[in-house]
């Protein structure tokens, strides 16, 4: 065994060669005049003791020691103050430096630059430049380095990037919080962004990761990754994750809230955690005398944990999913484009969906000419679903998405369904014994698995909508007869509840109205007519058309106060703002106009007082209705078409030929498929 003495653990070790000593061996220290050979734990912790009091006697004699110098020598050099030492993180020295590649990404500890030299031996240094050396000497390429880390502390960017590495920082608490929904969402679009484009290259590049030691936010982050893009079973993905990084994810928190937000729940019910490593053992003292911290937080205090309660209130202008980046948005935006096809342009940043307009005795013509169906039209939200391979989001009518955690599985039941678009409102139910309620009502289905399905008449569509989509959810959750099931993954645990909207033949119109709204558990202000013919119509389509009941017309203006407090009333007339002179809106005693400047503000008109009245704010909305909208609703209002008149209109409208021979049809149809379901005669 060698021997070191007078080991001075301020002075700056020679510069070492990380390939000439593996990162396991340990420095052996001892004294020459002790008659037993100290652990190297004991030896450490005493030489710390020894090490805080040297520095507390130097301290106070340094001031002295100073002075007289600069009398015997005015030229003679500064004595070197002592500085703060650069503490490696607890169980930093210990832990292994890196794992194995998953899917091209690298868990790994944090690297240290050589300002930690002086607490770091030789033998256990870690830099960025020896980590690069090291996976070279592997034959991988570091093309990406995500840095998980809640403090800068640790080395500078530029390590990276002077070299052409890309790098990117997602700060993530590592004290009592699992990364946050957006943290993760950034995380799992670089990752899927960095190793698409190296498809394309002969020698891709790696993605390495890192936290502080390399395994449990980096193991989050990977496990998400893994969940979004090539595994469906949560326990399979942390399985991975610990066989490339043993141990694994060792903190409990971090495994319950997978399992918690893939909606799964464990085998039998118990979550496996793994031990916590031997490296990972707090010390008493750092270098510098003082207690270490067991995290790289910058901010201090831990943050409160975020529980929602369950008793809260839901509501629709409740902010459903989480925020995606930037870039990712307008990816999606491309994408649901393309998946309508429509042109790109410099308005691709508008909602495309299909817009109703108002029934008026003119167009109300168009019921005699096509072959309509009706529905209720329901007082919610209206959202558009992009389904993807790595999640689902929810398109408002800002053209905005956010991410929710949904499942929906192909036909097959195998696999999940990728590239998907359908359209529907969500709507707040109230559930005698249960209380309330989101459920998604989907109505329309514009492509499915990349491929655009809008020029298909919408009976195919909204047939396709039920076979594609809603079945095999309820196939899975084993509803149906002799149904597989999936005992893994939990629906109950989903943001909302998704269903296929009922439409109906007109000759049905008297009983909607009559029985069937004011059965409903959510409200409904009027009906929907659909051509069953009809293709998907991007924007306003003409053909669509919405009846209200007379004193629930509105219209979406834009409202603002000048600092007078005078009103100013706005629409929207080809993209830009439109002052309504002489407009002016009534507010409830209970609303404070001031309060809503700036809104949207959804208004009936008041026939008694000559003005609008305020029905609502649109949080969901942040443009008024354009100019050409307000005059539909105006002649609307005007032609006043109550529900004795509309129901009139459809009984006559349902005698014409059009009309009876579909009917006929119908009735055959059924009579000859209920004759098949028939037992023989004997």
């Amino acid at each position: 065994m060698t021997f070191y003495t007078n080991m001075d653990l301020n002075a700056s070790p020679v510069p070492d060669d990380d390939e000439q000593q593996p990162y396991d061996d340990s420095v052996e220290v001892g004294y020459a005049q002790t008659e037993h050979v100290e652990s190297a734990v004991a030896t450490l912790r005493r030489e710390r003791e020894e090490r805080r009091k040297r520095l507390k006697r130097e301290q106070q004699d340094d001031g002295s020691r100073l002075h007289s110098q600069q009398i015997r020598n005015d030229y003679a050099p500064q004595p070197k103050r002592h500085s703060r030492i650069k503490e490696a993180p607890q169980g930093w020295l210990d832990c292994p430096a890196f794992g194995e590649p998953i899917d091209k990404i690298i868990p790994s500890k944090v690297p240290l630059d050589e300002t930690f030299n002086e607490s770091v031996p030789p033998g256990k240094r870690y830099s960025s430049k020896q980590l690069v050396n090291k996976q070279r000497k592997a034959g991988r390429e570091i093309g990406l380095v995500i840095d998980l880390t809640n403090t800068t502390r640790y080395y500078s960017p530029a390590e990276w990037t002077k070299q052409g590495t890309k790098y990117a920082k997602i700060a993530c608490k590592g004290r009592d919080a699992v990364p946050d929904n957006e943290s993760v969402n950034k995380f799992v679009y670089e990752a899927m962004m960095f190793l698409d484009r190296q498809k394309q290259s002969k020698n891709p590049k790696y993605i390495l990761v890192h936290c502080t030691h390399g395994h449990n936010r980096t193991g989050f982050m990977i496990i998400h990754y893994l969940m979004r893009t090539h595994v469906s079973c949560v326990a399979e993905a942390i399985s991975i994750f610990a066989q490339r990084r043993p141990p694994g994810i060792y903190k409990r928190d971090y495994i319950e809230a997978l399992y918690s937000f893939y909606h799964e729940v464990p085998d039998n019910m118990m979550i496996a955690c793994p031990p916590t490593p031997e490296w990972k053992r707090p010390d008493d003292l750092d270098l510098n005398g003082e207690a270490k911290q067991d995290d790289d937080d910058d901010n201090g205090d831990p943050g409160p944990l975020h529980n929602e309660s369950e008793d809260k209130v839901i509501t629709n202008d409740d902010v459903l999913g989480d925020e995606v980046p930037y870039d990712q948005q307008e990816a999606l935006r491309v994408l649901c484009y393309r998946l309508l096809e429509m042109p790109l342009g410099r308005g691709h940043a508008h909602f495309p969906g299909s817009h109703p307009v108002s029934l008026n005795s003119e167009n109300l013509q168009l019921l005699r000419q096509r072959y309509y169906y009706a529905t209720w039209k329901a007082d919610g939200t209206r959202y558009m679903m992009l389904i993807m391979r790595h999640g689902c989001f929810l398109i408002d009518r800002n053209f905005s998405f956010r991410r929710v955690q949904m499942r929906f599985p192909h036909r097959s039941l195998q696999g999940l369904q990728d590239m998907t678009l359908i359209d529907g409102e969500m709507i707040i139910d109230t559930v005698p014994d249960s209380g309330l309620k989101r459920r998604y009502l989907a109505y329309d289905l514009m492509a499915l698995g990349s491929v655009s399905k809008t020029r298909l008449p919408f009976s195919e569509r909204w047939k396709m909508l039920e076979d594609e989509i809603i079945q095999p959810r309820n196939n899975e959750k084993g509803l149906e007869r002799g149904a597989k099931s999936n005992p893994l993954y939990k629906y109950d645990m989903e943001l909302f509840s998704v269903r296929r909207k009922a439409f109906w033949v007109l000759l049905t119109v008297k009983k909607v109205l009559k029985v069937f709204i004011p059965s409903l558990c959510h409200d409904a202000d009027g009906l929907i007519f659909q051509g069953w013919d009809d293709p998907y119509v991007t924007r306003t389509h003409e053909g669509l058309l919405k009846w209200k009941y007379p004193e629930m017309n509105s219209v979406d203006f834009l409202f603002e106060l000048t600092n007078d407090n005078r009103q100013l009333v706005f629409l929207y007339e080809r993209g830009k703002k439109k002052l309504m002179d002489g407009a002016r809106i009534s507010f409830t005693d209970d609303v404070d106009p001031s309060s809503v400047a700036g809104r949207i503000v959804e208004c009936s008109w008041n026939k008694e007082e000559q003005c609008w009245a305020c029905m609502r704010i649109r949080s969901d909305k942040s443009t008024p209705n354009d100019i050409n909208t307000y005059r539909k609703v105006m002649r609307s209002i005007t032609d006043n078409i109550t529900e004795e008149k509309l129901l009139e209109e459809t009984d006559e409208i349902t005698l014409l030929p059009m009309y009876a021979d579909r009917m006929n049809v119908r009735v055959h149809t059924k009579m000859a498929q209920h004759r098949r379901r028939l037992p023989p005669q004997c």
